[in-house]
């Protein structure tokens, strides 16, 4: 992942990802037993985490909302639904991630999905999110919902192209070229929403991965583009509950509201695509959960390992 200013966001270099999907898919090296590393890595604890002092979630709850769900297709959404929600409940898993909480236990709840036949325009930069997220509150259809604790989960349909550009960026003299772009590597991000009367929405926002006429939308891993989107937001959720506050860090250079960051720069989910490299299959896997279910995810840094960890 080429490091950027911005923090939130789960890409891959370009360059990387188009020289994965042109090579023929490796084999995942084999796991040594008890080992919490994953295999094709060695410890290396430069990149370790370091808690900069900013709110983390211990106990987190996320809503998936599909957007355009006229363009979805409705086993797509069952799958996603159920694959997240077991990863994100997964003890073994959570061993990974509950160090950064002084290694008690950590716990997810989903609070079940939405749809919205809106419509969504071609390209959902970062205005698109804000203005979905003022309508859903504003009708109504997020109340009762414990914002400080909660993920707002935006799902765009097939085809929809998502970048992380705003009118304020351009208005203060940015260049929109420069921003992440879904066809240059970016599968999502997070960050937060202010509303109108001054409530703060947490949200991670997922394009619909997938490589189409040898042109890729996205971080299409898998050739089941619903696996990656689970993928994606699985980072994305580890890395709210992690370092909640990243937008407001972007917005004021306030490292101080940083929660869990790299001390080389990156996020829990960050490093570990970095040092894969282009062999994405390193730390994008399908892993066996504790109920017996297979859920695509990508794994989280361990400081413990000083590695991608992997659930022992």
């Amino acid at each position: 992942m080429a490091r950027t200013t911005t923090k939130g966001i789960v890409k891959v270099h370009p360059d990387k990802l188009r020289t994965f999907l042109a090579a023929p898919r490796k084999k995942r090296p084999p796991r040594p037993p008890g080992q919490p590393i994953a295999p094709g890595f060695h410890p290396d604890h430069s990149y370790d985490l370091k808690k900069f002092g900013g709110r983390t979630i211990q106990t987190l709850s996320f809503v998936n909302v599909y957007l355009g769900v006229g363009n979805w297709a409705p086993a797509d959404m069952t799958n996603i639904d159920t694959a997240l929600a077991a990863a994100m409940a997964d003890s073994k898993l959570n061993h990974v991630i509950q160090q950064y909480f002084g290694n008690q236990a950590i716990s997810t709840t989903f609070l079940g999905s939405k749809k919205s036949d809106a419509p969504v325009q071609a390209t959902y930069d970062r205005d698109s999110v804000s203005s979905s997220l003022d309508q859903f509150y504003n009708a109504g259809q997020l109340a009762g919902i414990d914002f400080p604790s909660t993920v707002i989960n935006l799902l765009l349909p097939p085809g929809i192209i998502l970048d992380t550009t705003g009118v304020g960026d351009v208005r203060k003299g940015g260049d929109a070229d420069d921003k992440d772009s879904s066809l240059k590597g970016l599968g999502g991000y997070h960050g937060s929403h202010k509303t109108a009367d001054g409530t703060t929405i947490y949200f991670a926002v997922a394009v619909y991965s997938e490589e189409t006429g040898g042109h890729a939308n996205g971080i299409p891993v898998w050739p089941d583009s619903w696996k990656n989107v689970v993928a994606t937001l699985y980072h994305e959720l580890n890395e709210a509950r992690t370092d909640i506050d990243v937008e407001q860090v972007n917005a004021t250079g306030n490292d101080h509201l940083l929660g869990w960051y790299s001390q080389k720069g990156g996020e829990v989910g960050d490093i570990p695509i970095e040092l894969a490299g282009n062999d994405l299959q390193l730390v994008f896997v399908e892993e066996t959960l504790q109920n017996g279910e297979v859920a695509p995810i990508q794994l989280m840094w361990s400081n413990a390992a000083g590695g991608p960890g992997v659930p022992f």
